[in-house]
């Protein structure tokens, strides 16, 4: 079958098309007919050999074909959406039936690929995490990107009294505006705490969900109400925070928190209610998957040099 892998670690560069056998499914197992991968960082990152160790790392010797879902058919004729932990960029890969959902009718193979990974992590950083309140107000940074711009929408979803965006430019904030954010703020370190106050009618926040770290991290504590929750889960900024007092924390009685939603996906499988929500809220379109540029499998390494580059909006997909 055809199958993109790689033999060294690297860039984009080490990715090749092959030909390869076919996977075998096992008990519990299901062989998936690909229809579409989706383009993930976590992919750049198992091909350039980060997370190499560990229980969530990918298994077996080089070569490896890397990609984490997969929309597609059952040998049962079930149009579905899967989690692999490694294979999704083939014509065909063996997906756990516990990670394993599936699709109902309307939501294209795109708007599922985007709520799998990044839907679920929003949906367990405003639920599991954070558990929020009706009534309350959230602040999602990186409102445009992947992650946060579901989490925008599940804010509102899950009653949020209001919902308050950063984004690094004016585009940005203006389609964090067009999701339901009541208001698109510059998520800068400096002048941080003013204007999501200003943003708020001038009252500390309740939640925030940060992807950024380093010194808007810092800055965001600021911003924090009594009782009020921070969950990171993510540092693009690739800055480290400084060193959190556990006294700063017990004046407000503020929670910090972190997730990320592999670990979680090991032990209890990525099919289940959440997911089965996400797709239904997009089935009734009360939820926007943002879905982006696709691309034929042989040039996933376009997507991936596409997606470093931060020249793509919404979710990259593959097609076999």
């Amino acid at each position: 079958m055809r199958a993109m892998q790689y033999e060294r670690f690297g860039g984009p560069e080490v990715l090749r098309e092959a030909d390869v056998p076919d996977p075998v499914a096992g008990p519990g197992e299901s062989l998936v007919e690909v229809a579409a991968a989706g383009v993930n960082f976590g992919d750049i990152k198992q091909i350039a050999g980060e997370h190499t160790e560990g229980p969530y790392a990918p298994k077996g010797p080089l070569p490896r074909i890397p990609g984490m879902e997969v929309v597609g058919r059952t040998a049962d004729g079930r149009r579905v959406l899967g989690y692999v932990a490694q294979g999704g960029y083939a014509a065909r890969t063996v997906v756990a039936d516990r990670d394993l959902v599936t699709l109902p009718d309307g939501v294209s193979a795109g708007e599922a690929l985007a709520l799998l990974v990044q839907g679920l992590t929003a949906w367990h950083l405003l639920r599991s995490v954070a558990r929020i309140r009706p009534g309350e107000s959230v602040v999602v940074h990186a409102a445009a990107g992947g992650t946060g711009s579901l989490a925008v929408q599940l804010a509102r979803e899950f009653g949020a009294g209001r919902v308050i965006a950063t984004a690094s430019s004016d585009e940005k904030r203006a389609f964090a505006l067009e999701l339901g954010a009541d208001a698109a703020v510059d998520g800068g370190a400096e002048g941080y705490r003013e204007r999501v106050l200003d943003a708020n009618h001038g009252h500390p926040v309740d939640i925030i969900l940060d992807a950024i770290g380093g010194p808007v991290l810092d800055s965001a504590l600021d911003a924090l109400g009594y009782l009020g929750r921070l969950v990171t889960y993510g540092a693009s900024s690739r800055q480290a925070a400084a060193a959190i007092d556990p006294g700063r924390l017990a004046v407000d009685s503020i929670t910090v928190a972190g997730f990320w939603l592999i670990p979680l996906i090991a032990a209890e499988g990525a099919g289940g209610p959440a997911l089965e929500e996400l797709l239904d809220l997009a089935a009734r379109r009360r939820l926007r998957p943002l879905v982006g540029a696709a691309y034929d499998l042989g040039h996933a390494r376009d997507a991936h040099e596409d997606l470093m580059a931060r020249r793509t909006k919404g979710k990259l997909i593959l097609s076999p």
